[in-house]
């Protein structure tokens, strides 16, 4: 183990990330200078099955976790003799996926002598904003909405968080794969329907904003129900007028909870993070509404809008930064939720 290790903005974090359906690595150093990022998407293999199969999602990562590695040592120009951390995703995700990447980590980090870090993937997607911005103002606002999780979370300061509101079923990212598979569009749901609702007309249906005037949770499963009846209902309607429709009202939905949440709280900044982050409509709508009320916004790029592995070395850096390195027996967690921190 490296001894008397300082943690500044000269210790690089090898970060690996595995949770779903791609296979990544990157390092970063001091917490948000991102040297590389590689990401080896399983997208083709699951997308003639219609989402992701969880036993081929393994037998990829274990196929590609070496070479994605290497790879991300090359492209940064640096050795493993400069990397001071080793951080993997312990959950939330696929439990066999997960494992790959644990394992991996933890056994380059017996091998150089380094602490390991176990990161919780939903806090690492609370670090995406800091590697476009690292100059954030705090409070910050982050609406956190992928296919698997949909949530408001108040961050006072990095490892200090508060979940304010989620979706009370499906997540967005959900939905928007849902409504596509049932409209025989592909998976995954959410670019199709990105790029098909252009062409559409985004008001030739009222699909229901459900609990826009009720708190910050939000729910997205009588949307989705709405959207099948209708089309059982007018079997000649046009389907990029029905993706249209319903992509702003999902759009609707969360800019409205997220812009009511960053009031209450007196949040100084807004940032997106998750999958649908990359929806053009969404990221229009709340840079129109940030603007008009005068809120600082944080926009992903693309690169850190999906699944990788420079947001997970980033929450590596803050987790040993605040807490040091995760114990060598800690497992994957494939439920894990926001709070849970690994000691």
């Amino acid at each position: 183990m490296k001894r008397d290790l300082q943690i500044d903005s000269a210790t690089v974090v090898l970060g690996i990330e595995t949770s779903c359906d791609e296979t990544a690595a990157a390092l970063v150093m001091g917490g948000n200078d991102v040297l590389s990022s590689v990401v080896a998407s399983q997208l083709d293999i699951h997308a003639r099955f219609g989402g992701v199969v969880p036993e081929i999602a393994s037998r990829a990562h274990l196929e590609s976790i070496t070479p994605v590695i290497d790879e991300a040592l090359t492209k940064s120009g640096l050795g493993f003799d400069r990397v001071d951390a080793v951080a993997a995703t312990v959950g939330p995700g696929l439990i066999g996926a997960l494992l790959v990447g644990v394992s991996a980590a933890k056994a380059l980090a017996l091998t150089l002598g380094v602490p390991f870090v176990g990161v919780n993937h939903l806090e690492a997607h609370l670090y995406a904003a800091l590697l476009d911005d690292p100059n954030v103002e705090f409070p910050m606002l982050v609406l956190l909405v992928s296919g698997g999780h949909t949530m408001l979370v108040e961050v006072r300061r990095p490892g200090d968080y508060k979940i304010v509101g989620q979706t009370r079923d499906d997540a967005a990212g959900e939905a928007f794969d849902k409504v596509a598979r049932f409209l025989n569009l592909g998976y995954p749901g959410g670019p199709v329907i990105d790029k098909l609702a252009k062409t559409g007309d985004a008001q030739a249906v009222d699909f229901p904003r459900a609990m826009l005037n009720d708190g910050l949770d939000v729910s997205f499963s009588g949307l989705k129900t709405a959207v099948i009846n209708y089309v059982r209902k007018n079997k000649t309607a046009k389907t990029s007028d029905i993706v249209a429709s319903f992509q702003s009202a999902v759009v609707d939905v969360l800019v409205a909870k997220t812009m009511r949440a960053a009031i209450d709280l007196g949040a100084r900044t807004i940032a997106i993070g998750g999958g649908v982050a990359a929806n053009s409509l969404l990221r229009a709508e709340i840079s129109r509404s940030c603007e008009s009320q005068d809120f600082r916004l944080v926009l992903p790029s693309m690169a850190m809008c999906t699944d990788n592995a420079a947001m997970i070395a980033s929450a590596g850096w803050h987790r040993l930064n605040l807490s040091g390195g995760s114990r060598m027996d800690v497992g994957a967690y494939p439920n894990m939720g926001l709070s849970v921190e690994m000691a």
